[in-house]
């Protein structure tokens, strides 16, 4: 994880007037100060004079925000206090303002705003005469963004470091080749900052990290893996005001609470369920291999729950019956040898697993030791099979397997170019998680380049409105839906061919043809 210097965390109490109608200027004194905002901070505490210190009634403002050319418009009293305590003073366009530093005072003068055509409001040549009278006052420095941070959170340490480091590097790749292209070329070639946050895999914790990121700084979030970790964090985005791009997290109901802040690139739940089903259909029609009865093992968890739902609920359709349905603790589960006796036992068709890598080894394992007389077995949304490590992790038992997930588009020379080089510089084959996450942080890198902002408000807003190239093998360009959705999010199917990881189908996209027994 990267360092970070400290930020300024005390809460500045600015009292509003007037603020509907009218509009005036901020002033904000710090003494013996000539670096607010570098390593040598001095408390807020010790260093800004209170408005009652000042001989002030009241200190009002108005800050102009967004879109250099945007209308100005007023922020409420806590938005301002925000601005005033923030490293980077996120939601304000510092380029709109200047930042005055002398040796004795500082004074920060912020752009005034109207909330209609006809309120009082300071002029611009008051504000620039205000401006003039600061500089020959003091010595001038003008001070403009020059580094926007995405909170990066995912499992760096625990069960699933091994997905979690490989996601937060995907996300600090994707950063660099940004800066290594100029930046944010809108916010004058402004640099991209990764703060990491380890989830721990729990809730609760990822949900402190989000937090904390956002208030050092971060503008937007990307992570986590997990879907139970993704729905705190989704309550933080939302309650802050902080766009979060979900790169790897598929419960639908993540979704389904109607924010306005939280998108997601991978396909859902839903989606994995259906289309996995129906790909799973269409393979065996063409085969002519008969299936009537399917055994679902899967993680008990919302993930899980939720696949194992939606594929049932389209299986049923073809008239398959899903038993026996087995689900287990994917993080208490050491062995899955009773859970593979059982499906044994039940003389299935077809045998499909959903969950994470370690507990899809295990479940290898257990399939190898048992040979149930399945007539294939069929991943979907399990984080082993299509891993690159898997062929050689399973010593060769899963030799055959399928697994119906996202998967990074080998046939795009892009994609095999950003996975060569991420190789190169991390001496590991690039996850197709990592991927999504590389992703997110590069679509809100052009959300940055839309909206020429880096206003959290408005890069949400820029977020919801684009199209943009993606590396995975899926249907389209990236893009969201009125709740969040890639609506042109769609897995595809992969095989484990001597010993190494190919596409399958559909056939628009498969370097291989499937194979069965």
């Amino acid at each position: 994880m990267r360092d970070y210097p400290a930020i300024v965390r005390e809460t500045i109490n600015v009292s509003l007037s007037g603020m509907t109608t009218s509009c005036q200027t901020i002033e904000i004194n710090a003494i013996n100060s000539t670096n607010l905002f570098g390593n040598n901070r001095v408390s807020p505490r010790e260093k800004l004079l209170t408005s009652s210190q000042r001989g002030d009634n009241v200190l009002s403002t108005a800050i102009r925000c967004g879109h250099r050319n945007a209308k100005p418009r007023c922020l409420p009293a806590k938005t301002v206090g925000d601005a005033v305590k923030r490293r980077s003073w996120k939601g304000v366009n510092m380029k709109a303002s200047k930042i005055v530093v002398g040796l004795a005072s500082l004074t920060l003068v912020l752009a005034a705003c109207s909330s209609g055509e006809d309120d009082a409001a300071s002029t611009p040549e008051e504000t620039t005469a205000s401006e003039s009278a600061s500089a020959e006052e003091t010595a001038e420095e003008t001070v403009s963004v020059d580094s926007v941070v995405i909170g990066s959170v995912h499992p760096l340490t625990g069960g699933l470091a091994a997905d979690g480091l490989q996601m937060d590097a995907g996300a600090q790749f994707a950063a660099d080749d940004i800066n290594a292209a100029g930046g944010i070329k809108c916010l004058d070639g402004a640099t991209i900052e990764i703060a990491s946050g380890d989830s721990t895999g729990s809730p609760e914790v990822g949900q402190s990290e989000a937090e904390r990121l956002i208030a050092e700084g971060a503008i937007a979030l990307v992570g986590p893996y997990q879907s139970a970790v993704a729905a705190n964090i989704a309550t933080v985005a939302e309650r802050n005001g902080v766009p979060f791009v979900i790169d790897v997290a598929v419960a639908n109901s993540i979704l389904e609470q109607g924010y306005k802040n939280t998108f997601r690139i991978q396909p859902n739940a839903a989606v994995f369920g259906t289309q996995g089903a129906k790909f799973l259909k269409e393979m065996v029609d063409a085969e002519g291999i008969d299936v009537s009865k399917v055994a679902h093992m899967y993680e008990q968890s919302s993930f899980g729950t939720s696949v194992y739902e939606a594929f049932k609920a389209q299986a049923e359709t073809y008239g398959w019956t899903v038993e026996p349905a087995i689900s287990y603790d994917a993080f208490g589960v050491t062995d899955l040898t009773t859970e593979m006796t059982e499906v044994k036992a039940a003389d299935a068709d077809v045998l499909v697993l959903t969950g994470y890598y370690g507990d899809g080894i295990l479940a290898t394992q257990a399939f190898d030791a048992v040979k149930p007389d399945v007539k294939l077995v069929y991943g979907l949304a399990q984080g082993a099979i299509d891993n690159p490590a898997f062929p050689a992790d399973s010593a060769g038992a899963g030799e055959g397997f399928f697994n119906t997930n996202y998967h990074l588009d080998v046939t795009n020379p892009t994609t095999m170019d950003v996975a060569a080089r991420f190789a190169t510089s991390y001496g590991e084959e690039m996850k197709t998680s990592a991927v999504h996450s590389y992703e997110a942080v590069q679509l809100i890198a052009t959300a940055l380049e839309v909206s020429c902002s880096d206003d959290p408000l408005a890069l949400r807003d820029a977020i919801s409105s684009i199209e943009a190239d993606t590396l995975l093998a899926s249907l389209g360009p990236v893009a969201f839906n009125e709740a969040g959705e890639n609506v042109n999010a769609s897995p595809i199917v992969m095989q484990v061919q001597d010993g190494k990881i190919v596409q399958v189908y559909p056939e628009a996209v498969a370097e291989s043809a499937p194979r069965f027994n």
